[in-house]
């Protein structure tokens, strides 16, 4: 690795070159301390995106780079992007030849066309590029209708030019904000083992647990990700690493539930029926893990079995509409998958171009293996809205509350098919923090903010469509990814990285527009080291924000009393990186993270830490009577105690998580982790270790208890 030690001179340079990119050159630790970001670190980085620097430039490079960079702006005729919140008025730049004449419109999203009018603002001419350049500035009115449209520019030497003109919300508004409080379930879906699975959650067991939930007064239930993972093994058990977030997992699916089941043999369905008894069996006792490469493997057979089933006319019908709609995003997923399924095969490459002769080739021989990816897509989004619509009929307002990952695998379809929107040789983490003294590597590409602007967010605006379809609410995982996100070079360590700078005018303003048109609750993940400003910027914006009690502390560090939260937020006991509230109880987090290594200080101090943490907790309850002063309480009151205190909050949602209500005790994933830990893979047990099945729950006491507090707490 190249060592660059750059000047005083050079350094100067080199972060005003990084300021002009939005890249970081320092930044405060979880200890409150300055830290500078090393220059090679800002090298990297600026390289990736798109600008031209040597791994040690020198003086002149560092000139000319920042020249260039100071030009961007006038050396285009029209930004790529324009985003203008609805009922306000603007401006448009145009750069034309000093002198010449040029005129503005709009063509709108629904066809019709919008001339702008010119401004009388004078700016001076610049040289650029050799040539005297002026700008020519137009009114963008402040009645232009919300969508995503095109702004054209007509030169009067017969050229013309076209840029994006998003314009968004104001503001999210939702009916919660009018009808007041409400409260739901949070679920590791493919945690939720039933009698007639197939060895992990899926759409059926989805709908039996929403219906469970609505029954005790819940008005939704947070799912982790369900987004697509690797069509054949090795299949990542995390639901945070998906190869795309545009497709849905077809994993999900319950193969029963498919109408042409109908249709099978009696020889087809007790193969059907044989299949699902021995991905069962994976899954036998709350001791075992979940084993996705099996399960899949096996309903993999299942399906290819009920897709050669005939199809109704009307059902044909409604496949090939769903294709349709998907245009060649998801022909190209379905592509993909097929290749990644024949890897193995001599002689195949995958690394070509889409669009190439032996491209077209190879969808012409796999293309009974792409219509079999597409029918997935359209099983699993039927069987995902049939699930929603029971949320609804069982009397949820909102019903299914989906998440949304971070970002996606780094040898994934998202990249493969679109390796232009994501930024080479960087992955996406976080800095060092109290609960990981190492920093967290998460393995994703992340996107590139200028290729963003350039394609008007065109995959952003593809992914929140596509998750947004049958969804009540969505949650965005780490949503101050869209405002910063902590790039790291490869090769460097995870505290090596620095931050990268999004539009979050545009990032926010494309959610809000999807949001709105989706008609649905939107969540922002925003833990950790967040400055008062976003939180702030997010309320305005109508999202709301998180807050888990643990993390809620004044200035001195003591616990928020419940009427010092906030009222734009999901209140929540815990989180899925943090250990279930038994397993906190036990300090068995500060066991694992000790026997993992992830403790930088000793295992003592911490776990005194942890006591005194909870004894001060512990006290509060008791001082707002929430627990018995002077007897004895087990720890199952305790986990009431703690879920009362936080439907006291005016928090407009309150959740509980579904491994709570059950007592499981051990974590779903240990931050900072990879192999070490089985994240991802536990089965929905109790704290003796045995399974929870969903049929378990009507009548389990505890899942009953807890639930039936927080709904007479909430009401």
């Amino acid at each position: 690795m190249t060592t660059y030690n750059p000047t005083e001179e050079q350094a100067a340079l080199l972060r005003e070159l990084a300021d002009e990119y939005g890249v970081s050159t320092h930044f405060w630790d979880y200890h409150g301390q300055y830290r500078q970001v090393d220059a090679q670190t800002i090298v990297k980085v600026l390289v990736a995106l798109g600008v031209e620097l040597s791994d040690a430039p020198e003086l002149p490079e560092l000139t000319q780079a920042l020249t260039d960079a100071k030009q961007r702006e006038w050396s285009r005729v029209l930004p790529a992007t324009t985003i203008l919140r609805s009922g306000h008025e603007s401006r448009l730049p145009v750069h034309v030849p000093h002198g010449t004449k040029v005129w503005v419109h709009v063509d709108l999203e629904d066809g019709s066309r919008w001339e702008l009018s010119q401004a009388d603002v004078y700016v001076e001419p610049r040289e650029v590029n050799g040539q005297l350049t002026g700008r020519a500035t137009f009114t963008l009115p402040a009645n232009l209708p919300e969508g995503y449209h095109t702004v054209v520019s007509d030169h009067e030497d017969g050229s013309w030019h076209k840029a994006h003109l998003i314009v968004v919300p104001e503001a999210l508004e939702n009916e919660l904000f009018e009808h007041g409080k409400a409260w739901g379930v949070a679920a590791q879906l493919y945690s939720v083992m039933s009698e007639w699975g197939w060895g992990e959650g899926d759409a059926a067991d989805l709908a039996d647990l929403l219906t469970l939930c609505a029954e005790q007064g819940a008005d939704f239930l947070l799912i982790n990700p369900l987004h697509a993972a690797e069509p054949k093994a090795p299949i990542s058990d995390s639901p945070y690493l998906p190869v795309t977030r545009r497709f849905t997992n077809p994993a999900y699916i319950r193969p029963e539930w498919i109408p042409e089941v109908a249709s099978l043999s009696e020889k087809q369905l007790g193969q059907l029926r044989a299949m699902a008894r021995k991905a069962r069996r994976k899954v036998s006792s709350g001791v075992d893990l979940i084993d996705r490469e099996d399960s899949w493997a096996l309903k993999r057979q299942a399906l290819e079995i009920i897709y050669r089933a005939p199809r109704s006319i009307a059902r044909q019908g409604e496949f090939e509409r769903f294709v349709g709609r998907g245009d060649q995003t998801l022909k190209d997923y379905a592509f993909w998958c097929a290749l990644q399924e024949n890897k193995d095969t001599p002689g195949l490459r995958l690394s070509f171009e889409l669009q190439s002769e032996y491209s077209e080739k190879l969808r012409e021989e796999l293309q009974d293996q792409i219509n079999f990816h597409c029918w997935l897509q359209w099983i699993v989004s039927s069987q995902l809205k049939a699930a929603q619509q029971q949320a609804k009929d069982a009397g949820m307002r909102i019903g299914v509350m989906h998440d949304l990952a971070v970002g996606v695998h780094p040898f994934g379809a998202a990249r493969w098919c679109n390796p232009e929107f994501f930024a080479s040789h960087m992955s996406v983490g976080a800095p060092p923090d109290m609960y990981n003294q190492q920093g967290q590597n998460w393995s994703q590409p992340p996107w590139s903010p200028t290729a963003l602007e350039e394609c008007g967010y065109q995959p952003m605006k593809q992914m929140l469509r596509a998750v947004l379809a049958h969804a009540g609410g969505i949650r965005i995982d780490h949503i101050l990814g869209l405002f910063r996100l902590w790039w790291i070079p490869s090769g460097h360590g995870a505290g090596q990285g620095t931050y990268v700078r999004y539009d979050h005018e545009a990032m926010v303003g494309v959610l809000l527009l999807e949001a709105k048109r989706a008609g649905v609750t939107v969540i922002g993940e925003d833990l950790g080291t967040v400055e008062p400003w976003v939180r702030d910027y997010l309320a305005d914006r109508g999202v709301l924000g998180t807050s888990v009690l643990w993390f809620e502390r004044g200035h001195d560090g003591q616990l928020l009393y419940p009427d010092q939260y906030r009222r734009l937020c999901l209140a929540t006991v815990n989180t899925h990186d943090l250990p279930p509230t038994l397993g906190y109880l036990r300090g068995e987090h500060t066991k694992l993270r000790a026997e993992l290594g992830l403790l930088e200080e000793p295992l003592e101090e911490v776990q005194a830490a942890d006591q005194a943490e909870l004894n001060q907790v512990l006290d509060r309850l008791k001082q707002l009577g929430l627990l018995p002063v002077d007897s004895d309480f087990d720890e199952e009151e305790i986990i009431v105690a703690l879920h009362q205190y936080i439907a006291r909050t005016p928090a407009l949602l309150t959740a509980v998580s579904l491994t709570d209500a059950v007592g499981e005790v051990r974590a779903q994933n240990q931050p900072g982790t990879y192999r070490e830990y089985p994240n991802w893979r536990m089965p929905l047990s109790d704290q003796f270790g045995k399974l929870v099945k969903v049929q378990d729950l009507k009548g389990n006491e505890r899942f009953q208890r807890l639930l039936s507090a927080m709904n007479a707490a909430v009401e």
